[in-house]
């Protein structure tokens, strides 16, 4: 080794070293201490270096702070400690309830809470191992999430290395990960310049970007994240809060927000505080969290079946603004809903410019008695979706004309129908209405349907307008030289939206009556008709009297499907898709599986099992012949009770005389050759 490359590799780890620095001065601190021109120079030499040194690389060096251009798939893995969401509270009373709870499990014993801010973001979990960071899994569905290290990484307030001495070898970390209000407002304003459609809200924003497959993307988008919860076998402090604050000194952003109190009174000061100056924070918050802080405390506590004792989340009311009604336009829906938009005045609403609300329907409107020019009150349901909850009569102006609902489609002319006993308005021409073919299309490729993830909204909108598709058929005809760019410069990305939507025809039959989009068939009830009729030629064949004659088919939906496979555009269709090689029918290994010992048996599932997900045993019950259902009522076959399960549940079950059935003794019961209605 040279003198001029042992001088260049000690280089590199004394900017490593600074720039890690640098990084949790000025993203965490906010305390930078020196310019941002100099930090990208530092940056730029790193950069250099590390290209002329590849034997120095290094996952967590500050250079991959940029990210990459390369598409990763994620890949889930279990959480050691189950994710379990909160019991939400939007009264004092509850409150009260809850800390008059605590004491009485408690036996009497003085115990404090720790007060904090509830943001609202994306969970994540953080390990650490020697001060390292190892893994970022998102919170998925509480018992496994997805691999988002190489994303997290970007993340510029999250520390790669720790900066200080004291930490365990090993642990986890949890927090939120936030797109700062500002950061939210731009990149909105340039999806809406360059008429892509918006993120509902920051959340949505941050999310969203999480799980892109370009970590440069999500470094771009400039990512924030808050850390609340410090978790392993080597943590001895006792103290929540006291932890936490160990934590900043390691280098973690922990929230200013935050404060230890000992009565019930404190725990109103600090929700009355924070329910105004949260407004004047930079992130989005929706609520308070409140935490036993002793550890110990919290293991004697314990948990329900869906979330821990010792803590609670105090939701805000949502935000009232006034503003000026401008006028309606009307959304045309994939299923050719008729959604009615108010177009208002910009007015400030929970941290977001709100220029636009939902009014669902022609009854909605009545019920308000809308009039142009109205001076109207907005909420944001959950703090996500604007609303109008009012109208300011006395602001109207004399002569002011009454808001009428539309009588045809404002996309093709064609007049509206309102069928018996819905609310909704529909442009019943499903064959040439653009926005129903292109919602088809998007809700076809969607995760539950046919998972066609290489595709998304924009993609469909650029293939529609320039005529590759105009049916959910048509995707499967799609060739890449069509769609690889002027200069075949998207080749790779081409081949991949190829590759993946000819993947699809391996999709479940279930899933394919679910991906069709009959009108009022969800999710479950395609998984209905499709295991009690089996193929596509006798669902489409079905008569009233059939369809209705299962359990959760009712008249209306009966309705819909028939007059879906009466339309000749849609058998067209169907046909195409078997041509291309779709599941038309239940796969043998489904039909094997299948039985129907749980036949007419309603059952519900609570707690953490050992063997198989939630996910999984609803499948079982299903394939079995039986029903999820989600509450326990006298109409409950069973209970399938894992670990924790809820006492309010057990008191209920024993109350009701509901049997509960373990993990094990319902898998030895799907093995069993008998039936359990023998």
């Amino acid at each position: 080794m040279t003198e001029q490359d042992r001088t260049e590799q000690e280089r590199i780890l004394q900017l490593r070293k600074e720039l890690h620095r640098h990084n949790h001065d000025y993203y965490v601190l906010n305390q930078p201490t020196i310019s941002d021109y100099d930090f990208d120079m530092m940056m730029a030499e790193l950069q250099r270096l590390e290209k002329a040194h590849p034997e120095m690389a290094d996952p967590l060096s500050p250079s991959v702070r940029v990210g990459s251009d390369i598409n990763t798939e994620f890949r889930q893995v279990p959480h050691r400690y189950p994710m379990l969401s909160l019991a939400n509270t939007y009264n004092s009373q509850e409150v009260s309830e809850w800390y008059a709870q605590v004491s009485k499990l408690l036996g009497g014993e003085p115990f404090e809470v720790c007060c904090e801010l509830k943001y609202d973001g994306l969970s994540i979990s953080l390990t650490y191992v020697d001060g390292k960071l190892t893994q970022a899994v998102t919170r998925g569905d509480g018992v496994r999430g997805d691999d988002v290290t190489a994303n997290v990484k970007t993340i510029r307030s999250i520390p790669l290395v720790l900066s200080a001495q004291g930490y365990p070898h090993e642990f986890e970390i949890r927090g939120e990960i936030l797109m700062p209000w500002s950061v939210f407002e731009k990149l909105n304003a340039e999806r809406e310049a360059a008429e892509e459609p918006l993120f509902a809200n920051p959340r949505n924003a941050a999310s969203g970007t999480l799980k892109s497959q370009q970590s440069a993307t999500v470094a771009n988008r400039q990512l924030d994240a808050y850390l609340y919860y410090l978790l392993g076998d080597e943590i001895t402090g006792d103290g929540h809060y006291e932890n936490l604050m160990e934590a900043k000194r390691w280098g973690f952003k922990v929230s200013e927000g935050m404060r230890k109190v000992s009565t019930l009174q404190e725990i109103f000061d600090f929700i009355n505080y924070w329910d105004t100056e949260r407004k004047m924070l930079p992130v989005a918050t929706d609520g308070i969290v409140l935490k036993v802080n002793s550890l110990r405390q919290q293991r004697n506590l314990g948990y329900t079946a869906k979330s821990p004792r010792w803590a609670i989340a105090y939701k805000f009311k949502a935000e009232r603004a006034r503003t000026k009604l401008i006028s309606v336009s009307y959304q045309v829906g994939r299923t050719g809903a008729i959604t009615p938009v108010a177009n208002m005045e910009p007015v400030q609403l929970a941290g977001t410019v709100v220029r636009r609300a939902t009014l669902n329907n022609e009854d909605f409107i009545r019920s308000f008695d809308l009039h142009q020019g109205d001076y109207v009150y907005v909420e944001k349901g959950g703090e996500i979706i604007p609303k109008i909850v009012g109208v300011d009569t006395e602001s109207r102006q004399p002569g002011a004309s009454p808001i009428g609902f539309i009588h045809c489609c404002p996309e093709c002319g064609t007049p509206l129908v309102r069928y018996d006993g819905e609310a909704a308005h529909y442009c019943p021409n499903e064959v040439e209405c653009p926005p129903q073919i292109k919602g088809r299309i998007e809700h076809f490729i969607s995760r539950k349907a046919m998972n066609i993830d290489s595709l998304g909204p924009e993609t469909v909108a650029d293939y529609y307008r320039r005529g590759l598709i105009h049916d959910i058929a048509d995707l499967y005809a799609i060739r890449v030289d069509q769609i690889n760019g002027d200069g075949r410069n998207r080749q790779k990305s081409a081949e991949k939206i190829v590759t993946g939507i000819q993947s699809s025809v391996n999709v479940p039959f279930e899933r394919v009556v679910f991906a069709i989009g009959i009108r009022l068939v969800g999710e479950t009830s395609a998984k209905l008709l499709a295991r009690h009729f089996k193929t596509m030629d006798a669902l489409s064949h079905a008569t009233m009297d059939q369809l209705m004659s299962i359990d959760g088919i009712g008249e209306v939906m009966a309705k819909s499907v028939i007059s879906y496979f009466a339309e000749p555009k849609n058998q067209d269709i169907i046909q195409r898709l078997r041509g291309y090689g779709l599941q038309m029918q239940i796969s043998q290994e489904q039909m094997e599986g299948a039985s129907d010992k749980l036949k007419g048996l309603s059952i519900v599932i609570s707690g953490v099992f050992a063997h198989h997900s939630r996910d999984e045993y609803k499948t079982m019950i299903e394939t079995n012949g039986g029903k999820n259902v989600g509450s326990i009522s006298s109409k409950t076959s069973f209970i399938l009770a894992g670990d924790n399960m809820g006492p309010a549940k057990l008191q209920k079950a024993e109350k009701l005389g509901v049997k509960i059935m373990s993990e094990d003794e319902f898998l030895a019961l799907l093995q069993a050759n008998n039936d359990i209605n023998e």
